[in-house]
């Protein structure tokens, strides 16, 4: 790898750490009025559609499957979410929002739709389109080189030992 390569990848990793401060910041403030947090919004959102067992809902949000469990069973306890039987897996429940939840996360959508719509201005249409496509993108290159960087949190990339 050249040095050029390894500036782009800090660059892009250092940028992707700082954004996520700046989504998890904004996100907390659009949350605190339904009496949420950006955390409970999260596994919330990822339910919204389909319930899904909570190693999918870890999966889909890139989180650990601890963390997604400590909130799905705070969520049933405030009754924001409930646990359904799933015909797949015995033992491996699916958690949906209940009425009480989606009212929740739709009480965030005025304040998410002004974000969206100043973001839009900022960037312009496209440019907002073609920043959501790049940040797909790149989680979709790095979801398909897990192995690779499996080798490289190990020290050994392409059958070399790092010193």
């Amino acid at each position: 790898m050249s040095r050029d390569q390894q500036d782009l990848l800090s660059r892009t990793a250092l940028t992707v750490f700082r954004l996520n401060g700046q989504f998890l910041t904004a996100s907390e403030e659009l949350a605190k009025p339904a009496g949420l947090t950006a955390a409970w919004w999260q596994v919330l959102g990822a339910v919204l559609r389909e319930p899904l067992p909570v190693a999918g809902i870890a999966r889909a949000m890139g989180i650990t499957r601890q963390s997604v469990q400590r909130v799905a069973d705070l969520l049933v306890r405030k009754e924001l979410a409930e646990y359904v039987p799933n015909p797949a897996h015995r033992r491996a429940k699916l958690l949906r929002p209940t009425e009480e939840g989606r009212a929740a996360v739709a009480r965030i959508e005025p304040g998410h739709a002004e974000l969206a719509a100043r973001l839009a201005e900022a960037l312009g249409e496209d440019g907002f389109a073609e920043t959501a496509r790049v940040l797909e993108r790149l989680a979709m290159v790095l979801d398909d080189m897990t192995d690779v960087t499996d080798g490289v949190t190990d020290g050994v990339a392409d059958g070399v030992t790092e010193p």
